[in-house]
């Protein structure tokens, strides 16, 4: 009897979420939270997880900033602070691409995404935090997770210019990127 209520308290406890905290220098500093969405696309919270644990996120900038749209990073390869930043974007990490996981989950402010190709499969580590709804991306690219703390950080980083959203001179970086459940 005593097994049997354990095992009910187990399962009518809520799961632990999955949270990725991300400390940002530059323009912007502070602390992003976001809720990873672990049921919505398992393989690509994975993947994020399993970098962010390697410390490949570590000093890796936002490199595409578009006002009123979205902030992007995650360039494991070519993103480092120091690296040639005109390279920064073209690449994720050296493990294969994933297979998109598209939800119903709308691209609203707060949302994270994953960054990717004109081929949906090919999202690596590259993501993105929406500063706005954008309802043409749903559908389109696998939603990640939900910012729950920090959004005024995010507000704050650095934009880039022109259409790209290129960040000119110095961006801002991910100092450090942990995960905790």
């Amino acid at each position: 009897m005593r097994k049997l209520a354990l095992l009910f308290a187990v399962l009518a406890s809520p799961a632990l979420a999955t949270t990725l905290q991300i400390d940002v220098q530059g323009q912007a500093n502070g602390r992003i939270t976001i809720d990873l969405l672990d049921d919505v696309a398992p393989a690509h919270v994975a993947r994020i997880t399993q970098l962010a644990r390697a410390g490949a996120y570590d000093n890796v900038v936002f490199h595409r900033v578009i006002p009123g749209f979205m902030a992007q990073t995650g360039d494991v390869e070519f993103g480092k602070l120091g690296s040639d930043m005109r390279l920064a974007g073209r690449s994720g990490s050296d493990k294969p691409d994933l297979k998109a996981e598209f939800s119903d989950i709308p691209f609203e402010r707060g949302v994270v995404g994953m960054a990717r190709s004109n081929d949906p499969d090919s999202a690596n580590s590259q993501f993105f935090i929406m500063f706005a709804s954008k309802p043409h991306l749903n559908g389109q690219y696998t939603v990640v997770g939900r910012v729950t703390d920090g959004m005024d950080v995010v507000d704050a980083i650095k934009k880039g210019q022109g259409e790209s959203g290129a960040v000119i001179g110095a961006p801002d970086v991910m100092t450090k990127v942990t995960v905790g459940d």
